[in-house]
């Protein structure tokens, strides 16, 4: 990124940030609902769920963190989708600035937003019992790991910010996201799911990467699945990104 385009992504990421910050209701909303389903998992059903002789509250965290990011970037969907329809899209793109600053905006006002949910989450799973052995080389994996899913998460909600043309379209995209959760080992452990569903849950991303932070804050070796985790990550964000771009450079050509 050279000099110009990153002073334009700094300047348009002060105007998104700002937004935030005179609506902090978003952030709040983003956090309210994996914190429902963590009180909920936790008191109601946790009792039900035999997860071996760790707590139920450390065992769930981890897929709850994934939901909280995948509830949060149907915001920057809809954020970029205000800018299109808004108009404000086509004025940037008349102005003299860096064309992907645009973009790159609404990707880092995502990271921060979502980061910020995700601390907010954290904190009420300490307040429940949440405890971890995790040094901070280990929470620095946990942090990484869900910046990089973040990261895809966002660039794959960009394709629908452009491309959507109502609001329950572009809100629409991250139910499927924010399901999938729910067939891996986010909730429970996959051992006693049907065979199909066994497979599926086993094989998808969300697994590797909820078992991997489960690890992580457990102070345990990760091993290959580790490996596999940021592979998915990486390869997610790659194909994300490519796509995104590919959507970006066909709505500014129109």
């Amino acid at each position: 990124m050279t000099t110009y385009a990153l002073h334009d992504t700094v300047v348009l990421l002060k105007r998104s940030l700002r937004h935030i910050l005179r609506s902090p209701d978003t952030i709040i909303t983003t956090a309210v609902t994996p914190i429902a389903m963590l009180l909920l998992f936790v008191y109601v059903f946790g009792g039900a769920i035999d997860v071996g002789t760790d707590s139920y509250v450390n065992y769930l965290l981890p897929g709850i963190l994934l939901v909280t990011v995948a509830s949060g970037i149907a915001y920057t969907a809809f954020r970029l989708f205000t800018d299109v329809s808004g108009g404000i899209f086509e004025r940037f793109q008349s102005m003299p600035i860096t064309r992907s600053a645009v973009l790159w905006s609404h990707v880092l006002t995502s990271v921060v937003a979502n980061l910020t949910s995700l601390v907010l989450v954290v904190l009420v799973a300490l307040v429940m019992g949440f405890r971890s052995s995790a040094g901070v080389l280990a929470w620095l994996a946990v942090a990484g790991i869900l910046v990089l899913f973040t990261l895809a998460l966002t660039w794959l909600a960009v394709i629908p910010g452009l491309t959507a043309t109502s609001v329950d379209g572009v809100s629409g995209f991250s139910y499927p996201l924010i399901f999938l959760p729910f067939i891996s080992s986010a909730f429970v452990p996959t051992a006693g799911m049907p065979g199909p569903v066994r497979w599926f849950a086993e094989h998808q991303p969300v697994t590797s990467i909820v078992d991997t932070l489960r690890t992580l804050y457990a102070a345990e070796p990760v091993g290959r699945e580790g490996w596999v985790a940021v592979a998915w990550c990486v390869g997610l964000l790659v194909v994300a990104y490519a796509l995104a771009m590919r959507t970006y450079r066909g709505k500014v050509a129109q």
